[in-house]
């Protein structure tokens, strides 16, 4: 092929970004292919009740109706809905009689309908792609919580169950958390020392003592919790009886404080007041 004089240079150089822009497309193409294939083969389903779904990452419309988001009016320690909006800093008679270690605490969702099924799913059924939906719905609460923020910290799994479960879903949502909000997320500050028996089923009192001397900050890491505002994300706030044993412990270690992250929250009746 002729060239015209100095082109034999310059035209390649002139064509590459074409050739990028082909290539990749080429890829994106080859993905959606892959997807179509993957969707064809196994349709995309709700991973609540699973109902089959035109495409992939949501939830049905009967079982997205049945998804509770938290919203204000809460108690502004707690995090728990209240009935009426009393005005700004209003805290619920919970949080008043018996005032937890930490903060804030904030959750996105209701423990209920289908939540609980998708909890469980993520939590012991290997669901790890339902993180980013999860992450998605923590950060509408989490703006006030994540805005002065030194450090994400998950709580952490004692090393035999993390072992059998293979990952911590705590960890999933607090990485993609701190990802999303420009935050360090650490896993390492935190070990849980004891191995517990599970809380499910237990008690307030037996959660409390179940979580007694659970968890410690390593010496070698006391230095990088000293006068940090940590953020402690975790799946579900039940009783709080976990966050606020790992909440003392990071305040022990020199935090300076302790605000909390939940996917979901058990809420019992809605709280009327002060």
């Amino acid at each position: 092929m002729w060239w015209p004089e100095g082109g034999q240079r310059e035209r390649p150089a002139r064509l590459a970004p074409l050739f990028g822009r082909a290539l990749a497309m080429s890829r994106a193409g080859v993905a959606t292919v892959g997807r179509e294939l993957v969707d064809l083969v196994l349709p995309p389903a709700c991973p609540a009740c699973r109902q089959r779904l035109g495409s992939a990452g949501g939830l049905c419309a009967a079982c997205w109706q049945g998804v509770r988001f938290i919203e204000r009016p809460w108690c502004e320690r707690l995090g728990t809905p209240m009935e009426l909006d009393l005005g700004p800093g209003v805290l619920s008679a919970a949080a008043l009689a018996e005032p937890p270690p930490f903060e804030r605490a904030r959750s996105a969702v209701a423990f209920e309908g289908p939540v609980i099924d998708l909890v469980h799913g993520f939590k012991y059924g290997d669901r790890t792609d339902l993180a980013p939906m999860f992450v998605a719905w923590m950060l509408r609460v989490s703006g006030e919580l994540l805005a002065n923020a030194d450090v994400v910290v998950p709580v952490p799994l004692h090393w035999s169950r993390l072992a059998a479960r293979r990952f911590n879903q705590a960890a999933l949502l607090a990485h993609g958390v701190a990802a999303r909000a420009g935050v360090a997320c650490r896993t390492d500050l935190v070990r849980r020392v004891k191995r517990t028996p599970q809380q499910v089923g237990l008690k307030r009192a037996e959660r409390l003592a179940n979580m007694r001397a659970a968890f410690a900050v390593p010496a070698r890491r006391r230095a990088e919790v000293a006068g940090k505002a940590v953020v402690l994300v975790d799946d579900v706030f039940t009783t709080g009886s976990t966050l606020a044993a790992v909440s003392r412990t990071l305040l022990a270690a020199g935090a300076a404080r302790v605000d909390v992250l939940t996917l979901a929250r058990v809420v019992g009746a809605v709280e009327s007041g002060v």
